[in-house]
C-alpha cells in the first residue's frame, strides 16, 4: 500500500509534501506531483502537510480519485 496524490494537486503543486518525505518518493510531473508506490513507506508525513488535502492512503481513496493510483504507476513506469 502507499499514499496517492489526487486531483486537488493538479496545477496546484504546492510541494510541501516533497519537503517532508523522508524517502524522497514524491516526484514532480508536468501538472502535479506523484508518489512512487514502490518506495513510499506509508509514514503519512505528506498527507498531513498538503494544503489542498490531495493525498490519501491508497485504501481510503474516494472512488472518483482511484485513477490517480494508476496514473502514478504509469508515471514511474515511463520514467
Amino acid at each position: 500500500m502507499a499514499f496517492v496524490i489526487t486531483s486537488a494537486c493538479r496545477d496546484e503543486k504546492a510541494a510541501e509534501c516533497v519537503e517532508v518525505c523522508p524517502v524522497d518518493c514524491i516526484h514532480e510531473g508536468e501538472d502535479m506531483y506523484y508518489i512512487d508506490p514502490d518506495i513510499c513507506i506509508d509514514c503519512g508525513a505528506c498527507e498531513s502537510v498538503c494544503p489542498v488535502q490531495a493525498i490519501y492512503y491508497e485504501e481510503d481513496l474516494p472512488d472518483e480519485e482511484k485513477l490517480y493510483l494508476e496514473k502514478a504507476r504509469e508515471f514511474f513506469a515511463s520514467a
